[in-house]
């Protein structure tokens, strides 16, 4: 099909017409995709997701709590009602949000309330904020698969995200910071380590 049409300053002529629908399938557009997630301190998921392939970007922050604009010293005390928690960017078309949650509930002990090794509190608990009635759904089914893999009740909390406040500048990409080496050694590499056993297919080459 063809439509008249002036090219530049010069005389009408005819051109090929372009369907909208084909620029549509034609063209790559860029999909990003958000899941929040809390699973203990959040210096840990945010080393482990930086390195899964697919993920965008990952931020550390807190949510599921009632106080805007909380400090780290306010979540401590735990009388804002907000979890430690990770928001990852990632793009669908290269992991699904299906293999997001896999990996976040083998990266930490979900049948442990409030609590994830000497992390004790309210803002450890193991939670999923789902930003669609989709990511419910794809949630629910996740854990009824693998609830025969654990020998206790799962009790992460499954809900529906309102907001995300991102956390201090210090505790971005923490792991890389070397902060804590002490921390890092005991309690994110053992966890870095077990991402590499159980999802090396799904290890990027340089964390984001």
């Amino acid at each position: 099909m063809t439509i008249l049409k002036r090219v530049g300053c010069g005389p009408f002529r005819f051109v090929p017409f372009i369907a909208y629908n084909d620029i549509i399938m034609s063209e790559t557009i860029p999909t990003i995709e958000t899941a929040v997630v809390g699973g203990g301190c959040f210096w840990c998921l945010d080393s482990v997701y930086r390195r899964v392939e697919g993920v965008i970007a990952v931020t550390s922050g807190y949510s599921g709590g009632v106080v805007k604009d909380p400090s780290y010293q306010e979540i401590e005390m735990g009388h804002t009602g907000h979890a430690q928690v990770v928001k990852v960017d990632f793009d669908p078309r290269v992991i699904t949000y299906e293999e997001i949650l896999h990996i976040f509930w083998a990266m930490h002990d979900p049948t442990t309330q409030d609590r994830q090794g000497y992390d004790v509190g309210r803002q450890y608990r193991s939670i999923i904020l789902f930003v669609t009635d989709k990511q419910r759904r794809i949630a629910e089914n996740v854990k009824s698969e693998i609830v025969p893999l654990w020998p206790k009740p799962i009790v992460t909390e499954i809900l529906p995200f309102s907001k995300f406040f991102e956390a201090e500048d210090y505790h971005q990409d923490f792991y890389k910071s070397g902060q804590r080496p002490d921390y890092c050694e005991i309690v994110i590499n053992p966890k870095l380590a077990k991402l590499r056993e159980k999802f090396a297919k799904r290890l990027r080459k340089d964390p984001v």
